[in-house]
């Protein structure tokens, strides 16, 4: 049974944007970098792993994620996508629902949790998942027969190397971030506590929770300055828990009624032909995009 393939769309538009040429216009004479660098990356994507389930989730929730609602500077050390990604990120999504990608968004939840929750129904339905990502912050959903492929690197991720890399197993992830802070997202940790150290607590005992109810074995563990450490954890226990609110990512986000169908549906021709016109785009990508529907029909 192929996996279901799971797309963080947001990584690999501002990829793009950042990675091409401004002087990439659309039929307007707009900037079209980002999604003409998208476009690219789901045909090289496509043709790469001949998918019979895909889904791609997009970010809305800068600032009005429900982690905003928990702590108010949560990201507020990111600028906004300029205006002329802004509106590349409407055509990167108008992309991939005419590819038949089963495409989502939302304002109040970021693409990590939509990921997270379609990889939960995945797994119900017996199947396991391929996050298509370089976040670090995904490893959380890693459980056995799952990937996390960071796709520009190639470089592919399993539970295992998840633990090798960060010192913590998946399921861990939210817990160490919560001890050692997460500067890309703007969210504090415990002060005092950066990975080495959040990676050897998490080695003795299983979970933050365990740590700040158990400070005396904390105490006593045998790690450098394990009395301080404990005396941190007290003094930071309120600043964890929150922090915590905010690396765990939910499998049970509310979902549109089609999110229950992650197959790959047939790309629509002509919603790709107008797309291509509209975007001016040259005859290879075109051709590429254009050849989708037969890509599909070859995989029936």
């Amino acid at each position: 049974m192929q996996p279901v393939y799971l797309i963080d769309a947001s990584v690999y538009i501002f990829r793009a944007h950042f990675a091409l040429p401004a002087t990439l216009t659309d039929g307007d004479g707009l900037p079209f970098n980002a999604a003409y660098g998208f476009a690219n990356f789901l045909c090289d994507l496509l043709e790469r792993t001949r998918p019979t389930s895909m889904a791609v989730a997009f970010d809305e929730s800068l600032t009005s994620s429900f982690r905003n609602e928990i702590y108010a500077p949560y990201k507020a050390n990111r600028e906004p996508a300029p205006p002329e990604l802004e509106r590349q990120f409407s055509a990167c999504g108008a992309l991939a629902r005419a590819v038949g990608l089963l495409t989502l968004s939302s304002h109040r939840y970021e693409a990590d949790d939509l990921i997270g929750t379609l990889a939960a129904r995945a797994r119900a339905a017996g199947g396991t998942v391929v996050i298509v990502s370089r976040d670090k912050d995904l490893a959380q959903l890693l459980e056995d027969g799952d990937t996390l492929w960071d796709y520009a690197a190639d470089v592919r991720f399993d539970a295992a190397a998840v633990a090798e890399r960060f010192g913590v197993s998946p399921r861990q992830i939210p817990d160490f971030l919560a001890l050692a802070g997460d500067p890309v997202d703007n969210i504090p940790g415990v002060p005092g506590i950066g990975p080495k150290t959040a990676a050897a607590l998490l080695a003795h005992l299983p979970d933050l929770d365990t740590l700040l109810g158990e400070l005396d074995r904390v105490a006593a563990l045998p790690i450098r300055g394990a009395r301080a450490v404990a005396a941190r954890l007290q003094a930071g226990a309120e600043q964890a828990r929150v922090a915590r609110r905010l690396t765990q990512i939910p499998r049970d986000v509310p979902l549109p009624a089609q999110a229950d169908d992650w197959r790959w549906q047939p790309p629509r021709a002509d919603a790709l032909r107008e797309w291509c016109d509209a975007a001016a785009l040259g005859k290879r990508l075109r051709a590429r995009l254009e050849s989708l529907p037969g890509l599909w029909s070859e995989l029936q």
